[in-house]
């Protein structure tokens, strides 16, 4: 039997996943602010239900609550600035992450416009386990651009895909 890995060697070895990169939308105003996902994944059809890991300790997270309005925007080839901006390089946190893109507001989230695709969701549940919450959410309008290609992550890096 081998010892358990330490947090460092787990998260660089998930670097080796390739991941889509999704934005998290959520709050208004001087309170609107979001982070970038890989862990974005469909939960069902019917109802349409996605769900993403969101980091207790993200600025981000006291802002997701049960019955709560989050945005779901998959990022495209040509955003991998909007990525940065919400991933906090520079140090950006809170409204000035949305500047220099353009937003759609669906359903009372902020959508991004151009990206492949797009869901307004609100927060149907959140189940703590360790360090995240997992919060499901059930889709309320759905928006989609074709040819947007698709930003991943991948061994620490954004790459861009046409």
């Amino acid at each position: 039997m081998t010892n358990q890995p330490d947090a460092k060697s787990f998260r660089d070895a998930m670097r080796a996943f390739v991941g889509n990169c999704s934005l998290l939308t959520v709050g208004s105003g001087e309170q609107a602010t979001g982070l970038v996902v890989t862990s974005g994944i469909s939960l069902s059809a019917d109802p349409a239900l996605i769900l993403a890991c969101v980091n207790r300790s993200s600025s981000s997270w006291p802002l997701f609550s049960p019955g709560g309005i989050f945005g779901w925007s998959s990022l495209g080839a040509a955003h991998q600035g909007v990525a940065e901006r919400f991933s906090g390089f520079g140090g950006v946190k809170g409204p000035a992450r949305y500047e220099g893109a353009i937003w759609d507001t669906v359903e009372g989230a902020q959508l991004l416009s151009g990206a492949p695709t797009a869901f307004a969701c609100t927060v149907e549940e959140m189940i703590d386990r360790a360090t995240h919450s997992i919060v499901i959410g059930r889709v309320r309008a759905i928006r989609t651009t074709a040819d947007a290609g698709a930003l991943i992550y991948w061994n620490g890096q954004y790459r861009s895909l046409s």
